[in-house]
């Protein structure tokens, strides 16, 4: 395949990975994490005992943060964790991330991954076959959402199933995350095929630099003209 050989020489810095790594990651999360303060924690209102003259510390209120039961300090609030990535950076990251699993020899092609029932023997007799049930973490790409083969990989442990990105934004497609952090990948035909029509090579390979065009100089400033002499005032005749 021409795109899988183009692949093979695209190379991408870790740098860019790690940040759309983290962007996905952090992009995951739901943010609803709420914790109570002092003020929003129910009873608390009455001082629970009188100001001086009891030997303890002063106190205004039960829920105060280091009572039991009390409010927390600094308390969480649901917030947006979201990253935004340039999207040629991601499909770039996600590409590169492709390319490094092809040539660490970590990834296997075949021709197609379906199974007319689910069943979880069929999948391990797959994994078997090509060498990739003693792996810790697999990473099974699909061309397309197929619930009987889903079904067969469910039950497997340490095996994840995703599809190859589309245009339309269908399915449960792979990113750059389920690539980096799999042991081995086991790719169908059929997805390198929808990978290729999704990112048409233009991402394949890094765009060549621009040279940029010599900076003209600027002309020289015009030497500034000499100040006029003035012209002497007319003296009023006096009036007769």
């Amino acid at each position: 395949m021409a795109f899988i050989d183009n692949l093979k020489e695209l190379s991408v810095s870790p740098n860019l990975l790690h940040r759309v790594v983290v962007a996905e990651e952090a992009n995951a999360r739901q943010g609803t994490q709420s914790a109570k303060t002092r003020s929003e924690v129910r009873g608390g209102g009455k001082k629970p005992y009188k100001q001086k003259k009891t030997g303890n510390a002063r106190q205004g209120t039960i829920r105060a943060p280091h009572y039991a039961h009390g409010g927390m300090a600094l308390a969480v609030k649901p917030r947006d964790y979201s990253k935004k990535v340039n999207r040629k950076e991601r499909r770039l990251a996600l590409l590169g991330a492709f390319a490094a699993k092809l040539n660490s020899g970590d990834m296997v092609i075949v021709d197609k991954i379906a199974f007319e029932a689910p069943k979880t023997k069929n999948a391990l007799d797959l994994l078997k076959k090509h060498g990739l049930s003693e792996a810790r973490r697999v990473l099974v790409v699909l061309p397309e959402h197929h619930e009987p083969t889903l079904r067969s990989f469910r039950n497997i442990e340490g095996v994840e199933v995703r599809t190859a990105p589309r245009r339309d934004g269908t399915g449960e497609a792979f990113g750059t995350r389920d690539l980096v952090v799999a042991h081995k990948v086991l790719v169908s035909k059929e997805a390198v095929a929808v990978l290729e029509a999704t990112y048409s090579g233009e991402e394949a390979a890094p765009a060549p630099k621009k040279e940029k065009a010599p900076a003209k100089k600027a002309a020289p400033k015009a030497a500034a003209d000499e100040p006029k002499p003035k012209k002497p005032r007319a003296k009023k005749e006096a009036s007769e």
